[in-house]
Formats: structure tokens, C-alpha cells, sequence
């Protein structure tokens, strides 16, 4: 097992974020949403637009704009039209089209969060916001003051839809309280990130080795990050992977070990990439284009799914 005694990676400036917030409508992502925006706008980019689109979807009005805009934020849809990767997981023959593996929803939140990124707070939160433990009132004072970094005057009222949203999004619910629609968790409540600390008003990342997180799955988004901050360069150091704005162990909240073990179990039987140390540098090797190899494991990862 390789280790580090590097301490944390000046990091560069952040990546693409878009100023956009409270998009959503209020509503977090519900299960099949995703597909069913992806099915309609495969059929008729136009759908989001039309009169009947409340039909179509078996939703209401403003579940209709939450549903576009989630579908375009998490870039299974451009331009209302699906795009690659949208077509590779959610077409009836795609890798995983009623999102059963849990390894999808971790590769929708890599997706939802590397740039161009269209949930400027969610961004924020995961790859900025510092405190260990943090009230409800806490993550808003900090997306207040991140706003205006942005240079965007931003509504009280935009922000707390943004706070809690994202809290629904990431935080398994009490079940102490009567159910209903807008209390039923979010799919992605169930990868762990966001947990209540003690007192339900406060909360906490949980960085440490997820238990569903296949190392394909980071590796894949080592790569894309790679490929994205490389500048054609065959290695990227491991310190930057763990702590740059927008890597993968920001946005998984993983430890180093973490990072090294997904790499050193995917290098095993593929020898596109490996972790090599030099002068006390660990870095992370690839033989070709990034973001071909991310493609390239993540097809492998869901054919052998399929076969098993």
C-alpha cells in the first residue's frame, strides 16, 4: 500500500461552475425522474416546452421545469436533447437505465458536480465549505457569501431553497414525522455523504471508504479530472486528486487510502494506469487520453455487471 506524508495540495482556481441557483423548483431528484425526462426528451426534445408536457411526464407544472432542469444539470440532457452519456446509462439497452446499481448514483454525483457545473451551491458544499460539523443556517451563510464571490446577487429565498433541497437531497429523513411526498428520500440519501450529527439540527460529511463505491468508479473520475486539469499530461500526483477543487476525494469525500485502493484494485487487471512514487511524489499514471480510459473502464465495469 502506498502512502503520503504530503499535506494538502495548493489547489488551482475553481472549476467551470455556472452562477445558477434554486433552479429546481424546490424539489430533489425523485426516483425515475431521471429516465422518464430522458425517454421524453428522447422522443421529442421539445417536450419540456409543450402544453400537454404535464401529461406526458404524469407530473405537475413545476415538476416539469424540476425535471428538465435536473436532467440537464446532471448532463443527461444538453440542450434538451440527450447526450452521450445519457444515452450510454438510460437507454432501455443502456448500462443501467432504472439506476439499480448503486455505482450510478455515485457516477451521477461525479456527473451532477465535475464541470461544467449547473448546481453552483451543491459545488460549493462539496468542494468548499470547510466545517466539520454545520447547522442548516450555517451552510447558508456560507452560499450567501460564495454568491457574492460570483458576483451574483442572490435572494435569501433562493438560497434556503438551495440548503434544503440539498439537504433532502443527500440526508436520510426522520421517520418521526407523518410522510408524504416531499419527505420520501432522495435515491441519492442511500450513497451516505451528508449525515445528521447527534442533534438532527446539525450535520456532517462522512469522509472515509464508501462501502458502495466501486473503484471503478473513482478511478473513472480520476481520469475525467485528469483529463480535465492535465493539459495532455500522462500523470497527475495523487495529492491533487484528494484535494483540488472539483477531484474526485472532494467530491466522494474519500481519505487517501480510499484513492489508492480503487487505483492499485483497478490496476491489478488493467495495465492503462498506475500509481508510481518518485522523490516522495505518488502520482497516477495513464498510457493514453483520460477521459478515453474513463470510457473505456466504465464500459467494462457495466458489460461485466451485465454478464454477472
Amino acid at each position: 500500500m502506498i502512502q503520503t506524508s504530503l499535506n494538502r495540495h495548493i489547489i488551482d482556481p475553481p472549476p467551470s461552475v455556472n452562477p445558477v441557483f434554486a433552479r429546481h423548483e424546490t424539489f430533489h431528484p425523485r426516483f425515475g425522474w431521471l429516465k422518464k425526462g430522458f425517454d421524453q426528451a428522447e422522443k421529442d426534445d421539445r417536450i419540456f416546452l409543450a402544453e400537454d408536457a404535464p401529461v406526458r411526464l404524469g407530473v405537475g407544472k413545476n415538476m416539469v421545469r424540476s425535471i428538465r432542469y435536473w436532467c440537464q444539470a446532471f448532463k443527461i440532457l444538453g440542450g434538451d436533447r440527450p447526450t452521450v452519456f445519457g444515452e450510454n446509462i438510460l437507454r432501455d439497452d443502456g448500462w443501467d437505465p432504472f439506476l439499480e446499481d448503486p455505482a450510478s448514483l455515485w457516477l451521477l454525483h461525479w456527473n451532477l458536480l465535475k464541470q461544467p457545473c449547473d448546481a453552483a451551491a451543491w459545488h460549493y458544499t462539496f468542494n468548499q465549505f470547510r466545517r466539520v460539523e454545520f447547522s442548516q443556517h450555517d451552510l447558508f451563510v456560507a452560499i450567501s457569501d460564495y454568491g457574492k464571490t460570483l458576483k451574483k446577487t442572490l435572494a435569501d429565498s433562493s438560497i434556503n431553497k438551495d440548503v434544503s433541497c440539498l439537504l433532502r437531497m443527500y440526508v436520510k429523513q426522520s421517520r418521526n414525522h407523518q410522510v408524504s411526498e416531499d419527505s420520501i428520500d432522495c435515491p441519492f440519501a442511500e450513497l451516505g455523504l451528508i449525515h445528521r450529527a447527534g442533534d438532527s439540527k446539525y450535520y456532517t460529511f462522512r469522509v472515509n471508504q464508501k462501502r458502495n463505491l466501486p473503484p471503478e468508479i473513482v478511478v473513472a473520475a480520476c481520469l475525467e479530472y485528469a483529463d480535465f486539469v492535465g493539459r495532455e499530461q500522462r500523470t497527475i500526483a495523487l495529492s491533487r486528486l484528494l484535494y483540488d477543487i472539483g477531484s474526485p476525494g472532494m467530491v466522494f469525500k474519500l481519505p487517501e487510502t480510499a484513492v489508492c485502493d480503487a487505483i492499485e484494485k483497478v490496476a491489478r487487471g488493467w495495465n492503462a494506469i498506475a500509481l508510481s512514487e518518485a522523490a516522495g511524489l505518488i502520482q497516477f499514471s495513464f498510457n493514453e487520453n483520460p477521459q478515453k480510459l474513463a470510457d473505456h473502464l466504465l464500459g467494462m465495469y457495466y458489460n461485466k455487471r451485465r454478464v454477472g
